[in-house]
């Protein structure tokens, strides 16, 4: 393993959770220093998170602070006392359906919590400041695939609106404070250690016991559904690839996200290709050896009928594109879902 004294010591917000896992442990493994945060809340089963956490604690390089996004001095006290480098913003209230439930958690969570984390790498100058984004940011937007430089001011839910809120705080503070900053819109993530309250988990789930699984508008929606093993490299090699402000609008390539005024950048992490429901639901099928029983019914108010990436600035900037086969990655998840669950 490399020496972790010579790579840059990373703050890494929701290493319990399902990104911030895989994200941490690809770290670790090339040698990082990370130190984790993460508020175990009971969004869902906090023993799969508490489990993620023990995994990452076998490692001499990893540590790890339980304490809340809204606690402005946890939050201060952890990245004051650690120093990191870089900055790696996961944490947050996920889920587009429950924001439709209890839509304050999605404030205090996604926008004073992350206002908290951009107050830290303010004040400590970190070298990179990456926070995670999410493709329903396109909301009514029907031009596809979805690039970056998209005009996307038709959000359609609580949850997407608190994530685009956090581009404009970004954005802000990038400007204000000469920050490095680059946002990442997620498309769709799947894999094993998952969320339990993901489509695909529970499809499986509901499969293996017998039961019936919900498939919204008919089935008829599409997905750019991208593996997790793909998501955190895309992450990983950004974070080498520190905004610059311009010195002109005339300066900015093409294509590329970056701010004319702020180190600013927004990217697309997608596996640029979308999936029709039904398909997706069949390669789950085919991974289990069993046939859904399908419940069919209408579209789910504030949800999208597809999301489709294009990636075309991740490649350019890191030289990387997902390319995890939809089947492939599926098999993996059922394979750890039985390993975990005992299915």
């Amino acid at each position: 393993m490399p020496d972790a004294a010579a790579k840059p010591r990373v703050l890494v917000t929701g290493t319990a959770g399902f990104i911030g896992f895989h994200l941490a442990r690809l770290l670790l493994n090339e040698g990082f220093r990370v130190q984790g945060f993460d508020g175990m809340t009971d969004y869902y089963d906090v023993t799969l998170k508490q489990r993620r956490h023990q995994l990452l604690s076998q490692s001499p390089h990893f540590t790890a602070t339980e304490a809340m996004l809204e606690d402005a001095d946890a939050v201060k006290r952890v990245a004051g006392t650690f120093e990191p480098d870089v900055i790696v913003h996961l944490a947050g209230q996920a889920g587009v359906r429950y924001s439709l439930e209890n839509p304050r958690s999605y404030l205090e969570s996604n926008v004073i919590g992350t206002f908290n984390v951009m107050e830290a790498a303010r004040q400590l100058q970190v070298r990179h400041l990456l926070m995670a984004s999410t493709s329903s940011i396109y909301g009514a937007n029907e031009d596809m695939p979805f690039a970056e430089t998209d005009k996307a001011d038709g959000q359609l839910t609580i949850y997407a609106a608190t994530k685009k809120a956090n581009e404009s705080m970004g954005h802000a503070y990038a400007h204000l404070w000469n920050l490095p900053t680059t946002m990442f819109r997620f498309f769709t993530v799947y894999g094993p250690w998952g969320r339990p309250d993901l489509a695909y988990f529970k499809f499986t789930k509901a499969i293996l016991n017998g039961e019936p699984i919900d498939v919204y508008n008919h089935g008829d929606m599409y997905r750019d559904f991208t593996y997790v093993g793909d998501l955190v490299r895309g992450i990983r090699l950004l974070i080498d690839v520190v905004p610059q402000r311009p010195a002109s609008a005339a300066d900015i390539a093409e294509g590329d996200s970056l701010s004319p005024v702020a180190p600013f950048r927004i990217v697309n992490i997608g596996n640029s290709d979308k999936v029709r429901l039904l398909d997706f639901i069949e390669a789950i099928e085919d991974s289990l050896g069993m046939k859904a029983k399908r419940n069919y019914m209408e579209m789910q108010k504030g949800d999208v009928p597809a999301t489709w990436a294009n990636a075309d600035l991740l490649h350019r900037l890191t030289g990387y594109a997902p390319k995890t086969d939809l089947r492939d990655g599926l098999r993996a998840f059922v394979s750890w879902y039985r390993d975990y669950y005992q299915a």
